[in-house]
Parts: C-alpha cells; structure tokens; sequence
C-alpha cells in the first residue's frame, strides 16, 4: 500500500443539464481514485467557504481523504460548468479557479515537512504551483503532473525538468505529433511520458521505448474523469513496483484502461452529486 498526496486545484463539476454538482479537479481526483483502489491518500488545496467547498470537503471526509492542510478563504469555491452530449463531457465555462485564482497555494516548510511523508505526489496545470516545483523536487519524492492540453514546448520546458512522470492530453493531435511531445518531455528530464487521447487509447515513452494500449469500448455514461482515473490507476502500480517486465508495463497499461473505461460508467468523475438549486 502507497501513501500519496493530491497538491492543487479542486472544483465542483457543474452540469448544467442536471441541475446536479459533483467533485472534482485533477489534483483532487488523484487523492480519491487513489483512496477507493485501497492506498492511504491526502489533498493538499485551497478551498472556499460556500455551498461547493462545504459539500467536496463532506465526500472527502466521508472517503477518508486526509485534509488537515487545506486552506480555506472567504469566497467562491473554484467550479467548471459542464454539458453532456451522448455522454461526452463538454466544458462550457467557469469562475478559473474562484478563490485559489486570487489565493493561491503558497506551500510552507511544515507543508513541504508533511509532503515528505509520502511516497508520490500529483499536481496539474490548473494547480498555480509552476514556480513551487523545484521546492517539491527537492524531498525527493515521485513527483507526477498532468498537463492537461497545456502542451507548448515552452510550457513543457519550463515544467518537466522538475518532474518524474507527465502526462499529456493528445486529443486532437495525430499519433506523430503525439510522439514528438512525449519526446520532448522526456528530453526536458521526465522518466516517462504518457498521452491520453479519449477513445483513441494512450500513447506512452518509457525507457526509450514507445507503447500503445486502445480504449476499451465501452458505451459511456460520462466520460468525465476517464483520464484522472486512469493516471492514478497507473501511477500506483508503478511506484509500488506491483508489475515485472518485460511484459509489466504492457499489462498496467492494459489494467489501467479498464479502470478508467469503468469510471466512465459513473456519473461525475467518482459520483456523490449534490443539487445545485434545491427546489
């Protein structure tokens, strides 16, 4: 069993279609999925102090998510607001972070104290902390981050010699433009790289070769963390060694993949909605 640490943004996912809002965030998703595959798991974020925050921290607690070094401010809680369509999630605005935007996570030497006692971390590109990764480079620690579609070469310059594991979002992008990103992350210093593309599967770099697993096809109910589920799914197996080669990162991909084609079969990125509106 890891013990492992969310660092970042969290939101509630709005779905406007259902009056219905759900937890959500990429740092915050690692902590959870990580929580119910049976590992001790923490969020470190900030947090507001309405209807939104109230209801992430009640589920968190509920899950077992440890949160002793959250901070809280007066004001809106961060929030996506989301459509589906034939079980797609489509994004369709926000309030870009809500009070972390203004906020922002400043992590404290008792913070990077806490932080050393784990044994992987994750954070994302929605998380502010670009300037505080050299401060999490330091412990020592496996240090994943999710880019999201924020892919620009200089964005990856400037972010992955700080970390261990990248993951990238590849939709829209041919499997040749794929591979160049992955390479170039991991000339940048990463171990390994990995894309998610949706129902085109991934495409990952390790150890200087590349790797292919397609999606399962499954007729999905929500696709809304697909991805998040299948990174912490991944991530997990690797740090705790549970695979052997040659054929081990083959078969983690292969397990991932149906982790994150079961998640798309729950609405919201882990359930738990709550009205937005009560009537």
């Amino acid at each position: 069993m890891a013990r492992v640490i969310g660092i970042g943004d969290n939101v509630v996912d709005k779905y406007l279609d259902l009056n219905t809002m759900f937890p959500g965030g990429n740092a915050l998703n690692f902590a959870v999925y990580a929580r119910k595959l049976g590992h001790e798991a923490a969020y470190i974020g900030v947090f507001g102090n309405d209807q939104a925050a109230e209801h992430i921290r009640a589920v968190l607690n509920e899950l077992g998510v440890e949160l002793s070094s959250c901070r809280t401010y007066p004001g809106e809680n961060g929030y996506a607001e989301v459509n589906l369509v034939k079980g797609e999630r489509v994004f369709v605005g926000g309030n870009k972070g809500g009070v972390a935007k203004d906020n922002p996570l400043q992590l404290t030497p008792d913070d990077l104290t806490y932080i050393s006692g784990f044994d992987l971390m994750h954070s994302s590109c929605y998380s502010l902390l670009e300037d505080q990764l050299f401060k999490l480079q330091q412990l020592e620690i496996p240090l994943s981050f999710d880019f999201s579609d924020r892919i620009s070469d200089d964005y990856l310059e400037e972010v992955c010699p700080f970390l261990d594991f990248a993951f990238l979002s590849g939709s829209g992008l041919s499997a040749d433009q794929i591979k160049e990103k992955l390479v170039k992350a991991v000339g940048c210093g990463c171990q390994l790289a990995l894309a998610t593309r949706g129902s085109a599967g991934v495409i990952m770099l390790a150890e200087g070769q590349f790797y292919q697993q397609p999606a399962y096809p499954i007729d999905p109910l929500d696709t809304l963390g697909a991805g998040d589920s299948f990174i912490t799914y991944f991530l997990l197996q690797i740090v705790t060694r549970s695979w052997n080669k040659p054929d081990g990162l083959t078969r983690v991909l292969r397990e991932a993949a149906k982790y994150a084609a079961d998640t798309c079969l729950v609405q919201g990125a882990f359930g738990y909605g709550r009205e937005i509106h009560p009537k």
